[in-house]
Protein backbone atom coordinates (compact mmCIF):
# COMPACT_ATOMS: atom_id res chain seq x y z
CA UNK A 1 0.00 0.00 0.00
CA UNK A 2 1.56 3.22 -1.15
CA UNK A 3 1.30 6.45 0.75
CA UNK A 4 0.07 8.31 -2.33
CA UNK A 5 -2.84 5.94 -2.96
CA UNK A 6 -6.12 7.00 -1.44
CA UNK A 7 -7.36 3.42 -1.28
CA UNK A 8 -5.51 0.10 -0.79
CA UNK A 9 -4.94 -2.06 -3.93
CA UNK A 10 -4.92 -5.88 -4.04
CA UNK A 11 -2.52 -7.79 -6.40
CA UNK A 12 -3.00 -11.58 -6.91
CA UNK A 13 0.08 -13.54 -8.16
CA UNK A 14 -0.87 -16.51 -10.36
CA UNK A 15 1.31 -19.58 -10.89
CA UNK A 16 1.56 -19.15 -14.69
CA UNK A 17 2.80 -15.58 -14.18
CA UNK A 18 5.49 -16.80 -11.86
CA UNK A 19 6.45 -19.61 -14.29
CA UNK A 20 6.62 -17.16 -17.19
CA UNK A 21 8.78 -14.76 -15.24
CA UNK A 22 11.15 -17.57 -14.20
CA UNK A 23 11.46 -18.76 -17.85
CA UNK A 24 12.17 -15.25 -19.07
CA UNK A 25 14.82 -14.79 -16.40
CA UNK A 26 16.45 -18.12 -17.28
CA UNK A 27 16.49 -17.26 -20.99
CA UNK A 28 17.98 -13.85 -20.25
CA UNK A 29 20.60 -15.49 -18.06
CA UNK A 30 21.55 -18.05 -20.75
CA UNK A 31 21.75 -15.42 -23.48
CA UNK A 32 23.86 -13.18 -21.30
CA UNK A 33 26.16 -16.05 -20.35
CA UNK A 34 26.53 -17.19 -23.98
CA UNK A 35 27.27 -13.67 -25.12
CA UNK A 36 29.87 -13.18 -22.44
CA UNK A 37 31.46 -16.58 -23.25
CA UNK A 38 31.57 -15.79 -26.97
CA UNK A 39 33.00 -12.33 -26.25
CA UNK A 40 35.61 -13.82 -23.91
CA UNK A 41 36.55 -16.47 -26.53
CA UNK A 42 36.90 -13.87 -29.25
CA UNK A 43 39.10 -11.78 -27.00
CA UNK A 44 41.21 -14.81 -26.12
CA UNK A 45 41.64 -15.70 -29.80
CA UNK A 46 42.52 -12.09 -30.63
CA UNK A 47 45.03 -12.05 -27.76
CA UNK A 48 46.47 -15.37 -29.09
CA UNK A 49 46.20 -17.18 -25.77
CA UNK A 50 48.13 -20.48 -26.37
CA UNK A 51 45.63 -22.79 -24.70
CA UNK A 52 42.68 -21.29 -26.55
CA UNK A 53 44.57 -21.35 -29.86
CA UNK A 54 45.36 -25.04 -29.41
CA UNK A 55 41.77 -25.85 -28.46
CA UNK A 56 40.37 -24.01 -31.50
CA UNK A 57 42.90 -25.64 -33.84
CA UNK A 58 42.13 -29.10 -32.45
CA UNK A 59 38.39 -28.54 -32.88
CA UNK A 60 38.88 -27.34 -36.46
CA UNK A 61 41.13 -30.32 -37.20
CA UNK A 62 38.54 -32.76 -35.84
CA UNK A 63 35.82 -31.13 -37.92
CA UNK A 64 37.97 -31.26 -41.07
CA UNK A 65 38.89 -34.88 -40.37
CA UNK A 66 35.23 -35.82 -40.05
CA UNK A 67 34.42 -34.12 -43.36
CA UNK A 68 37.39 -35.79 -45.06
CA UNK A 69 36.30 -39.17 -43.75
CA UNK A 70 32.76 -38.58 -45.04
CA UNK A 71 34.08 -37.58 -48.48
CA UNK A 72 36.46 -40.57 -48.53
CA UNK A 73 33.66 -42.99 -47.70
CA UNK A 74 31.58 -41.60 -50.56
CA UNK A 75 34.53 -41.78 -52.96
CA UNK A 76 35.18 -45.40 -51.94
CA UNK A 77 31.52 -46.24 -52.53
CA UNK A 78 31.69 -44.63 -55.98
CA UNK A 79 34.88 -46.54 -56.73
CA UNK A 80 33.14 -49.82 -55.89
CA UNK A 81 30.27 -48.91 -58.22
CA UNK A 82 32.79 -47.98 -60.90
CA UNK A 83 34.38 -51.41 -60.59
CA UNK A 84 30.96 -53.01 -60.97
CA UNK A 85 30.34 -50.96 -64.13
CA UNK A 86 33.69 -52.04 -65.56
CA UNK A 87 32.80 -55.69 -64.93
CA UNK A 88 29.48 -55.15 -66.68
CA UNK A 89 31.28 -53.59 -69.65
CA UNK A 90 33.46 -56.71 -69.89
CA UNK A 91 30.38 -58.95 -69.89
CA UNK A 92 28.72 -56.77 -72.53
CA UNK A 93 31.87 -57.11 -74.65
CA UNK A 94 31.63 -60.90 -74.49
CA UNK A 95 27.93 -60.83 -75.37
CA UNK A 96 28.59 -58.37 -78.21
CA UNK A 97 31.18 -60.69 -79.74
CA UNK A 98 28.81 -63.67 -79.63
CA UNK A 99 25.91 -61.65 -81.07
CA UNK A 100 28.21 -60.24 -83.75
CA UNK A 101 29.22 -63.77 -84.67
CA UNK A 102 25.57 -64.77 -85.04
CA UNK A 103 24.86 -61.64 -87.05
CA UNK A 104 27.85 -62.16 -89.32
CA UNK A 105 29.48 -58.87 -88.25
CA UNK A 106 33.26 -58.90 -88.38
CA UNK A 107 34.95 -58.41 -84.99
CA UNK A 108 36.90 -55.50 -86.43
CA UNK A 109 33.65 -53.67 -87.21
CA UNK A 110 32.68 -53.55 -83.55
CA UNK A 111 33.99 -50.83 -81.21
CA UNK A 112 37.28 -51.82 -79.65
CA UNK A 113 36.95 -53.47 -76.26
CA UNK A 114 38.92 -52.30 -73.25
CA UNK A 115 41.95 -54.49 -72.48
CA UNK A 116 41.38 -57.12 -69.78
CA UNK A 117 42.62 -56.33 -66.30
CA UNK A 118 42.99 -58.36 -63.12
CA UNK A 119 45.40 -59.77 -60.59
CA UNK A 120 45.67 -60.12 -56.83
CA UNK A 121 44.73 -57.22 -54.59
CA UNK A 122 47.88 -55.22 -53.68
CA UNK A 123 48.86 -55.28 -50.02
CA UNK A 124 48.94 -51.48 -49.94
CA UNK A 125 46.57 -49.97 -52.47
CA UNK A 126 46.32 -46.23 -52.95
CA UNK A 127 42.75 -44.87 -52.90
CA UNK A 128 41.51 -43.05 -55.95
CA UNK A 129 41.34 -39.31 -55.87
CA UNK A 130 38.16 -37.54 -56.88
CA UNK A 131 39.74 -36.38 -60.15
CA UNK A 132 40.88 -39.92 -61.04
CA UNK A 133 37.47 -41.28 -60.18
CA UNK A 134 35.77 -38.75 -62.45
CA UNK A 135 38.16 -39.54 -65.32
CA UNK A 136 37.60 -43.27 -64.99
CA UNK A 137 33.84 -42.78 -64.77
CA UNK A 138 33.89 -40.76 -68.00
CA UNK A 139 35.96 -43.49 -69.67
CA UNK A 140 33.51 -46.21 -68.62
CA UNK A 141 30.61 -44.06 -69.82
CA UNK A 142 32.26 -43.76 -73.24
CA UNK A 143 32.83 -47.52 -73.33
CA UNK A 144 29.18 -48.18 -72.55
CA UNK A 145 28.13 -45.83 -75.34
CA UNK A 146 30.46 -47.65 -77.75
CA UNK A 147 29.11 -51.05 -76.69
CA UNK A 148 25.58 -49.75 -77.18
CA UNK A 149 26.48 -48.72 -80.72
CA UNK A 150 28.03 -52.14 -81.34
CA UNK A 151 24.97 -53.99 -80.09
CA UNK A 152 22.71 -51.72 -82.16
CA UNK A 153 24.82 -52.57 -85.24
CA UNK A 154 24.54 -56.30 -84.51
CA UNK A 155 20.78 -55.94 -83.92
CA UNK A 156 20.30 -54.27 -87.30
CA UNK A 157 22.35 -56.97 -89.00
CA UNK A 158 20.40 -59.73 -87.25
CA UNK A 159 17.12 -58.10 -88.26
CA UNK A 160 18.36 -57.83 -91.83
CA UNK A 161 19.39 -61.48 -91.85
CA UNK A 162 16.03 -62.49 -90.37
CA UNK A 163 14.09 -60.56 -92.99
CA UNK A 164 16.37 -61.84 -95.75
CA UNK A 165 16.01 -65.43 -94.56
CA UNK A 166 12.24 -65.09 -94.71
CA UNK A 167 12.51 -63.78 -98.27
CA UNK A 168 14.95 -66.41 -99.53
CA UNK A 169 13.24 -69.44 -101.14
CA UNK A 170 14.54 -72.08 -98.72
CA UNK A 171 11.29 -73.92 -97.85
CA UNK A 172 10.29 -77.12 -99.58
CA UNK A 173 7.59 -76.02 -102.09
CA UNK A 174 5.96 -79.48 -102.12
CA UNK A 175 6.44 -81.23 -98.75
CA UNK A 176 4.06 -84.07 -99.76
CA UNK A 177 5.87 -84.86 -103.01
CA UNK A 178 9.29 -86.18 -103.96
CA UNK A 179 12.05 -85.03 -106.26
CA UNK A 180 11.92 -86.37 -109.77
CA UNK A 181 13.97 -84.72 -112.52
CA UNK A 182 16.69 -82.36 -111.30
CA UNK A 183 18.30 -79.22 -112.69
CA UNK A 184 20.64 -79.70 -115.64
CA UNK A 185 20.89 -81.31 -119.09
CA UNK A 186 18.46 -84.22 -119.61
CA UNK A 187 16.60 -85.99 -122.42
CA UNK A 188 13.50 -83.99 -123.28
CA UNK A 189 10.41 -86.26 -122.92
CA UNK A 190 8.77 -84.71 -125.98
CA UNK A 191 11.67 -84.45 -128.45
CA UNK A 192 13.95 -87.25 -127.19
CA UNK A 193 16.96 -84.94 -127.45
CA UNK A 194 19.26 -83.46 -124.85
CA UNK A 195 17.86 -80.25 -123.44
CA UNK A 196 18.51 -77.99 -120.48
CA UNK A 197 16.06 -78.53 -117.63
CA UNK A 198 15.99 -75.23 -115.76
CA UNK A 199 14.35 -76.38 -112.53
CA UNK A 200 13.42 -79.33 -110.34
CA UNK A 201 10.34 -81.50 -110.84
CA UNK A 202 8.44 -82.59 -107.72
CA UNK A 203 6.11 -85.51 -108.38
CA UNK A 204 2.78 -85.63 -106.50
CA UNK A 205 -0.91 -86.37 -107.23
CA UNK A 206 -3.16 -83.69 -108.71
CA UNK A 207 -4.46 -81.34 -106.01
CA UNK A 208 -1.45 -81.65 -103.69
CA UNK A 209 -0.86 -78.24 -102.02
CA UNK A 210 2.02 -76.12 -103.34
CA UNK A 211 3.50 -73.64 -100.85
CA UNK A 212 5.66 -70.55 -101.31
CA UNK A 213 9.32 -71.35 -100.78
CA UNK A 214 9.86 -67.82 -99.43
CA UNK A 215 8.00 -64.58 -98.81
CA UNK A 216 7.52 -62.28 -101.77
CA UNK A 217 5.17 -60.56 -104.18
CA UNK A 218 3.32 -62.26 -107.02
CA UNK A 219 4.72 -61.07 -110.35
CA UNK A 220 2.71 -63.40 -112.56
CA UNK A 221 -0.23 -65.68 -111.90
CA UNK A 222 -1.80 -67.11 -115.05
CA UNK A 223 -1.48 -69.24 -118.15
CA UNK A 224 1.68 -69.93 -120.18
CA UNK A 225 1.84 -72.30 -123.19
CA UNK A 226 4.85 -74.15 -121.79
CA UNK A 227 4.35 -73.79 -118.02
CA UNK A 228 0.54 -74.01 -118.01
CA UNK A 229 -0.94 -72.43 -114.88
CA UNK A 230 2.06 -70.92 -113.17
CA UNK A 231 3.11 -68.36 -110.55
CA UNK A 232 6.22 -66.20 -110.42
CA UNK A 233 7.16 -64.80 -106.99
CA UNK A 234 9.53 -61.86 -106.64
CA UNK A 235 11.73 -62.17 -103.49
CA UNK A 236 13.73 -58.98 -104.08
CA UNK A 237 17.33 -58.46 -105.19
CA UNK A 238 16.42 -59.88 -108.62
CA UNK A 239 15.48 -63.31 -107.14
CA UNK A 240 12.34 -64.98 -108.58
CA UNK A 241 10.80 -68.41 -108.01
CA UNK A 242 8.47 -70.12 -110.51
CA UNK A 243 5.77 -72.72 -109.77
CA UNK A 244 4.48 -74.34 -112.97
CA UNK A 245 1.89 -76.86 -114.31
CA UNK A 246 -0.55 -76.17 -111.46
CA UNK A 247 -4.18 -77.30 -111.61
CA UNK A 248 -5.37 -74.34 -109.52
CA UNK A 249 -3.92 -70.94 -108.57
CA UNK A 250 -4.85 -69.38 -105.20
CA UNK A 251 -3.13 -65.99 -105.59
CA UNK A 252 -3.20 -63.22 -108.15
CA UNK A 253 -0.71 -60.73 -109.53
CA UNK A 254 0.36 -58.14 -106.94
CA UNK A 255 -0.47 -60.27 -103.88
CA UNK A 256 1.99 -60.44 -101.00
CA UNK A 257 2.56 -63.99 -99.80
CA UNK A 258 4.43 -65.41 -96.81
CA UNK A 259 6.84 -68.29 -96.83
CA UNK A 260 4.92 -71.54 -96.34
CA UNK A 261 1.64 -70.07 -97.67
CA UNK A 262 -0.56 -72.33 -99.80
CA UNK A 263 -0.51 -70.67 -103.24
CA UNK A 264 -1.51 -73.38 -105.75
CA UNK A 265 -2.29 -77.08 -106.29
CA UNK A 266 -0.35 -79.65 -108.29
CA UNK A 267 -1.59 -80.34 -111.80
CA UNK A 268 -0.42 -81.28 -115.29
CA UNK A 269 -1.21 -78.19 -117.33
CA UNK A 270 0.90 -76.85 -120.20
CA UNK A 271 3.80 -78.85 -121.60
CA UNK A 272 3.63 -81.74 -119.15
CA UNK A 273 3.50 -85.55 -119.28
CA UNK A 274 1.94 -86.02 -115.80
CA UNK A 275 1.05 -84.44 -112.50
CA UNK A 276 4.02 -82.65 -110.97
CA UNK A 277 5.37 -79.26 -109.85
CA UNK A 278 8.08 -77.69 -111.97
CA UNK A 279 10.00 -75.36 -109.62
CA UNK A 280 12.57 -72.83 -110.82
CA UNK A 281 14.80 -70.24 -109.15
CA UNK A 282 16.01 -67.33 -111.29
CA UNK A 283 18.44 -64.59 -110.40
CA UNK A 284 18.35 -61.53 -112.69
CA UNK A 285 16.49 -63.66 -115.25
CA UNK A 286 19.05 -66.50 -115.27
CA UNK A 287 18.02 -69.96 -114.05
CA UNK A 288 20.12 -71.39 -111.20
CA UNK A 289 19.98 -74.77 -109.47
CA UNK A 290 17.20 -74.61 -106.85
CA UNK A 291 19.15 -77.04 -104.65
CA UNK A 292 21.41 -74.13 -103.76
CA UNK A 293 18.47 -72.91 -101.65
CA UNK A 294 16.44 -76.05 -101.01
CA UNK A 295 19.15 -78.58 -100.17
CA UNK A 296 18.62 -78.38 -96.40
CA UNK A 297 14.83 -78.63 -96.60
CA UNK A 298 14.48 -81.43 -99.19
CA UNK A 299 17.70 -83.45 -98.79
CA UNK A 300 16.32 -85.90 -96.17
CA UNK A 301 13.69 -87.20 -98.60
CA UNK A 302 15.33 -86.73 -102.00
CA UNK A 303 14.70 -89.57 -104.43
CA UNK A 304 16.17 -89.18 -107.89
CA UNK A 305 14.50 -90.59 -110.97
CA UNK A 306 16.75 -90.61 -114.00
Amino acid sequence: MSSWLKQPRNIQLRKRWLAGAAAAFAALFLLTGSGLSFFALQQAIAARVPFVQQWVAAAAARDLERRDEYVRQNIDALAVKLGTLQAQVARIDAISERVAGLAGVKPGDLPKAAPGQGGALPSQSQPLSLGELLRKTEAVTRQLEQRQDGLAMAEVELLHRLVTSRLLPTKDPLPDGFVGSRFGVRIDPFTGRNAMHEGIDFNAPVGTPIIAAGSGQVLTAGWHPGYGNHIDLDHGQGLVTRYAHASRLLVKEGDIVKDGQHIADVGSTGRSTGAHLHFEVRRSGEAIDPLAYLQQSIFPRVRLQK
